[in-house]
């Protein structure tokens, strides 16, 4: 207590340091602040529905290893780990495929994304960020599927113009920096050609995260958790089980990451642009951590090798952008072509074969949007269209004979592909000088085909089809009655339509339990209420509170399940409980998140967020925890800004996970947390930034300052301990 004091007089301290002008990452403007993310720009003010921002300048400075570690740090989002190269937001309860990921307006979401964690979100480059926002409740009138508990939206730099770069033709950015925790080294380099029609944006980032420590303080009074003693070492195709040498480091947790993004902009006249968006992302072998602790019933290590290959993410894009179309229209068109390459590769210890089982996805997208004035309000419509195919084969190979054969595919191994054509509509207007209103409607079909070819299970049907029409639509007001406050409401439904994952994956989800297709699936559908209650002075002082209550029916649950008449099947060596997706049941979700913000003086500010969510699902007379409930979690902190410097004191916290409010479905990933569950925990973070000069900033830092040891809720892998970092930017 006597250092935190300490350090937050050393803040108020500084507050005598004169300032340059410029913007400060925490001003509380909210006409000044737009949200891209709802298709076309909207003044916070006048939005129904939550939403919150991370900066570039947050994302810049705060040595976030990867996009999901940018969002675990704001506070505003909880994020699951099962290997350091992860990361799976949760919004309200709802994670992976029930929430929706967008990189600049194209949805990455595809029909193998699935229910449990996902680490997809580590493909977006987080240096070549613009900034991050989170909507927060459904999105399907937006976006269509799957935003059941919100939206995140990735938005990358974009090219700039001559008139944007004070006449400087060539401009551009280095960032490097490195951290101690996991020997973690960052190089970026993106750089910008600029003439007066035409702009062309480059980057380039490589990663280097090698093993990581954990921390070696005790959690209170909680018993050490997560050491690594023991590991598999392989030589000459022999497995061996080896003591560690440091049981904090968790070994096999590294990996690479390559990032490459091409941007370019054409503006044929002043009503007309044409842009070019290119990405590609890709890494070495990524270790599932938390399967490479599995134990075996002998009690011994079960895995010799348990890896993600690489991950690879290839996006293509070309966007219309023009104005007064038709009807007096802005439109914005984007055909898209996205592929997707996943894999799993896995050896059980002192067993020569090993499996992989490798997921090749192509999406083609087509989507439209346009905005008018009807009478003085905005009206916004448009369609979407997506087709997305997989190809998913297996294969077993002997690792001292180097021979092959097929194996079974983590999903149906013939045709697989889904279809979506959705329109949507959306009206906002005010009532009078104060209050305005809006609405939205979407509306479409969607179909699902999935073929086996190889029935290594002898499943009782081979075919898989479906045909859906959805619907979803979302009213809001809000009432600014002064200029100090805002009450808004939002009432929103959302859906998400099985996909190739939910109705057709065969996955050994934990030992002891594979997952087989089941081909009677249907939507999963969703009624949220929101209130929020923002008060405000000036640009000084801003809290608002948002209530929220969810409806969530149909939902799809993983059940015990028979097969042929069968509960129980031999996969793999293992005796193995069926289990599948099943639709079960009512779910209720309610929750309270809670952000203030406050300048103490014209250089110190004050911020901090709370979010708590309690969720229960109904089925067979039964009512249990809802799966993905993370324990109430935030952030608190202090920062200093001049124009020199710029210092950030915060901690972040997460409650306890009781052994009772655990979901019985698996998802929480109960095998990988302590007897009792997750403790809570809380730790320390000091970042500062020194502007050297115009052109070159300085960084560095403290993060888990107590040396905490820890895990996040449903997490496989313990978190970083005390870590050192030191960075730099040069903009040239």
């Amino acid at each position: 207590m006597k250092k935190t004091m300490f350090l937050m007089v050393f803040l108020y301290s500084l507050t005598g340091f004169s300032q340059t002008k410029k913007d400060t990452v925490n001003s509380i403007k909210l006409d000044a602040i737009v949200v891209s993310a709802q298709r076309f720009a909207k003044p916070k003010r006048k939005l129904t529905q939550q939403v919150e921002s991370v900066s570039k300048f947050e994302i810049e400075t705060g040595n976030f290893q990867t996009s999901p570690d940018v969002l675990a740090n704001s506070g505003i989002v909880a994020v699951q780990k099962s290997q350091q190269g992860g990361g799976s937001p949760n919004i309200r309860g709802f994670e992976a495929s029930r929430i929706l990921l967008v990189v600049d307006g194209i949805r990455m979401n595809n029909l193998i994304y699935r229910a449990g964690h996902l680490q997809n979100s580590i493909s977006v480059d987080k240096n070549i960020l613009e900034n991050i926002d989170v909507l927060f409740g459904p999105s399907s009138t937006i976006y269509g599927s799957d935003a059941l508990g919100g939206a995140i939206f990735f938005q990358t730099k974009d090219p700039k113009f001559i008139s944007q770069t004070s006449g400087k033709q060539f401009t551009g950015n280095f960032l490097t920096n490195y951290s101690s925790s996991n020997q973690g080294k960052l190089g970026h380099l993106d750089f910008n050609i600029a003439g007066e029609r035409w702009a062309s944006l480059t980057s380039f980032s490589y990663n280097d995260y090698g093993d990581l420590k954990m921390g070696k303080r005790k959690n209170g009074s909680n018993d050490f958790f997560g050491e690594r003693p023991f590991y598999v070492k392989t030589s000459n195709g022999v497995d061996e089980v080896v003591a560690s040498e440091d049981r904090y480091l968790q070994k096999f947790s590294g990996y690479k990451q390559y990032d490459f993004l091409q941007k370019i902009i054409y503006k044929q006249s002043e009503n007309t642009q044409h842009s070019l968006n290119l990405q590609y992302s890709t890494s070495s072998d990524i270790p599932r951590y938390d399967r490479l602790t599995d134990l075996s019933p002998n009690g011994k290590l079960k895995y010799a090798t348990w890896n993600y290959g690489p991950q690879k993410r290839l996006l293509s894009a070309y966007k219309l952008s023009q104005k007064d179309v038709f009807l007096n229209s802005d439109l914005n068109l984007t055909a898209s072509y996205q592929n997707i390459e996943e894999s799993r590769i896995n050896r059980n210890f002192g067993n020569a074969n090993e499996s992989s089982r490798i997921d090749k996805v192509a999406v083609y997208a087509i989507t439209s949007d346009f905005k008018t004035k009807i009478g003085t309000g905005d009206f916004i419509y448009g369609a979407d269209i997506y087709y997305d195919d997989l190809n998913s084969t297996g294969i077993k190979k002997n690792i001292l004979t180097n021979v092959q054969s097929i194996t079974d595919s983590r999903y149906p191994d013939g045709k697989n592909n889904t279809f979506m054509a959705e329109g949507f509509v959306s009206f906002s207007n005010n009532i009078n000088r104060t209050a305005s209103y809006n609405a939205s409607a979407r509306a479409g079909y969607t179909s699902l085909n999935s073929e086996i070819t190889t029935n290594f299970l002898n499943l009782p049907y081979t075919t898989m089809s479906q045909e859906s029409f959805i619907y979803s639509g979302a009213v809001g007001l809000v009432n600014n009655a002064s200029k100090n406050s805002k009450i808004a409401f939002n009432l929103a439904s959302g859906f998400r339509v099985p996909n190739v994952d939910d109705l057709a994956k065969i996955f050994d989800s934990s030992a002891g339990t594979l997952i087989v297709p089941n081909k009677n699936l249907k939507p999963e559908k969703s009624v949220t209420a929101d209130l929020s209650i923002t008060l405000w002075e000036g640009k000084h002082f801003q809290l608002e509170n948002v209530f929220y209550y969810t409806r969530l029916y149909d939902a799809i649950v993983t059940g015990p399940y028979t097969l042929n008449g069968q509960s129980s099947i031999d996969y793999e060596g293992e005796n193995s409980l069926i289990f599948a997706n099943q639709n079960q049941g009512k779910g209720s979700i309610t929750g309270i998140s809670t952000t203030i913000k406050s300048y103490i003086t014209k250089s110190l500010f004050l911020y901090g967020n709370f979010n708590f969510t309690h969720g229960r699902i109904k089925h067979d007379n039964v009512n249990e925890p809802l799966d993905h409930i993370a324990p109430y979690y935030g952030k608190t902190g202090f920062k200093y800004e001049s124009g020199l410097l710029s210092l950030d004191l915060y901690m972040l916290y997460n409650g306890k996970k009781k052994l009772a409010d655990y979901s019985p479905s698996g998802e929480d990933n109960l095998k990988y947390a302590p007897e009792n569950g997750t403790p809570s925990w809380e730790t320390y973070n000091l970042k500062g930034t020194l502007f050297l000069s115009q052109h070159f900033n300085f960084f560095s830092g403290i993060e888990n300052i107590l040396d905490t040891q820890y895990r996040t809720f449903a997490s496989g892998i313990n978190a970083s301990g005390r870590n050192v970092f030191l960075g730099a930017k040069y903009e040239f």
